[in-house]
């Protein structure tokens, strides 16, 4: 499949699995301070990806994915996707239950969004004062490499799931805000929300969506550099 992909995945994967490890830990921080300590008590606030991987999900799937997507210039056109193991929350145990319901359900967003701006920051400082020049060149393109699939990752998975749909977290957040009468349209679109969401990615949905996002990113990245 290409020895060169190798390295790539790997760093793919690295990423990849802090990122959901840092979004399902969030989920299970967030439902503990409202009340809720299901999470907390199965070991769920971690950075410890054993914690958080479905085998599906989180290995199978991407790694397949990032494989067909790459051989052959990427004409397979397989999206690059992967979910953690849910994290475990009890809303019955929640205090002030509409504002838990948004807040545990936005704190997986939040921390992709605080990585993301974390790897814009040093990508940003290394380029701005020369540091990036007194990195080994060996080392450079990973460092350089790995800071922008941090970037990359974090953004995407933070933008996906702000989507509306079953089972991502905009649909949760959503719900909080939706009149009852809209209940019946929300648990039928939870019935066919995994399906909806793959023929969306694949005919190419979540890429028109992505595309003026990293548009901004880049203008801002690259804004004031020489």
């Amino acid at each position: 499949m290409g020895a060169e992909l190798i390295p790539q995945l790997l760093i793919y994967m690295i990423v990849l699995l802090f990122a959901i490890s840092a979004h399902e830990a969030a989920h299970a921080w967030m439902s503990d301070r409202f009340g809720d300590d299901t999470a907390r008590l199965l070991g769920r606030i971690t950075l410890n990806p054993v914690a958080h991987t479905d085998p599906i999900g989180t290995l199978l799937i991407p790694i397949v994915g990032f494989f067909l997507g790459n051989v052959g210039g990427g004409a397979a056109q397989i999206p690059l996707i992967g979910w953690g193991k849910p994290t475990p929350v009890n809303p019955l145990r929640w205090r002030r239950k509409d504002l838990a319901n948004v807040m545990v359900s936005a704190a997986g967003i939040m921390a992709n969004l605080f990585i993301a701006i974390c790897a814009f920051t040093i990508i940003k400082v290394l380029w701005m004062t020369g540091w990036i020049a007194s990195i080994p060149e060996s080392m450079r393109e990973p460092v350089v490499l790995i800071l922008f699939q941090f970037l990359m990752m974090n953004v995407s998975l933070a933008v996906f799931n702000l989507l509306p749909f079953p089972p991502l977290d905009g649909s949760k957040i959503l719900e909080t805000f939706l009149p009852e009468s809209a209940r019946p349209m929300l648990d039928m679109l939870e019935q066919f929300g995994f399906v909806i969401l793959m023929v969306l990615m694949y005919i190419g949905v979540f890429s028109a969506i992505m595309r003026p996002v990293w548009a901004i990113v880049m203008f801002l990245l690259f804004l004031g550099m020489n």
